[in-house]
């Protein structure tokens, strides 16, 4: 596969990785979950995408029978008038040039609908599948939407409404970039079904989506920054420091610690 195009497959693993990611962090949340939804939208992506690039030979045969058949009664339509010996007269003529440009023109409006039946049907399909990605797009949104920054320094009081917050700033950060890879994600899977297929309203619901995501995106991402830019809270439980008494000694400063190599968070 070429760097220029997407690779399903990839897409597809990448997404199963992510699954993984948020299962080891948050095992019983609904995140968790919505992923692994997108994880096999993304495997019904590959197979869908396969036989909309398909040719439907069976609907070409099809066509191509209709449309010599509508030919041959056009044709036999032709054969049957009467040759009259003679110069016609202007009305005569004008209504022999009336039924002709009619005949024409119903001949090739049925054949461009013949024609175009392939292209509606691949169409309808790609869609219904690219609105399935709008929507969980959506739910993907509904999971970060109660994840407030502010919380996680209890800045607030806790209404009882919805269910007690307790995430860590770490936890919460790592939870809002799980919801942003997941939506860009999703634009990337939606992607996959104009990469070889060229329809017009197929592009535009897929640029849809895609703007969808990255607007949801650039939410977190909003988040994401006033989170980080908050001041770290001291830990509780721990007693302040002691100011030195005047005259004391001051205390010999600690050994650095042994730098111990740091786990790779999934």
């Amino acid at each position: 596969m070429p760097y220029s195009a997407l690779d399903a497959d990839q897409i597809e693993r990448t997404i199963e990785s992510l699954a993984r990611r948020v299962e080891l962090r948050f095992a019983s949340s609904g995140l968790a979950r919505v992923v692994r939804e997108l994880e096999a939208i993304a495997h019904r992506t590959s197979a869908t995408t396969a036989w909309i690039s398909r040719p439907l030979v069976w609907l070409r045969v099809g066509i191509v029978f209709l449309v010599l058949l509508m030919l041959i009664g056009l044709g036999a339509t032709i054969g049957s008038l009467q040759v009259r010996v003679g110069p016609p007269t202007l009305p005569e003529l004008a209504q022999g040039i009336e039924a002709a440009i009619n005949d024409v023109v119903y001949v090739a409006v049925a054949a461009f609908f013949l024609v175009t039946i392939e292209m509606r049907v691949k169409r309808r399909r790609a869609l219904r599948a690219i609105h399935e990605l709008r929507a969980i797009a959506h739910v993907i949104d509904m999971h970060q939407l109660t994840k407030d920054p502010e919380w996680v320094l209890a800045r607030g009081r806790e209404t009882g409404i919805i269910p007690p917050r307790t995430m860590t700033l770490f936890e919460l950060s790592r939870y809002l970039d799980y919801c942003s890879e997941a939506l860009s994600l999703t634009g990337k899977v939606a992607a996959l079904y104009v990469q070889r297929f060229d329809d017009p309203v197929a592009l535009d619901a897929v640029n849809e989506v895609e703007e969808l995501s990255t607007g949801l995106s650039r939410k977190i991402w909003q988040k994401l920054t006033v989170l980080y830019s908050m001041p770290a809270l001291e830990s509780p439980g721990l007693p302040a420091a002691a100011p030195p008494s005047a005259g004391a000694p001051s205390p010999a400063p600690a050994p650095p610690p042994s730098v111990a190599p740091a786990a790779s968070r999934p």
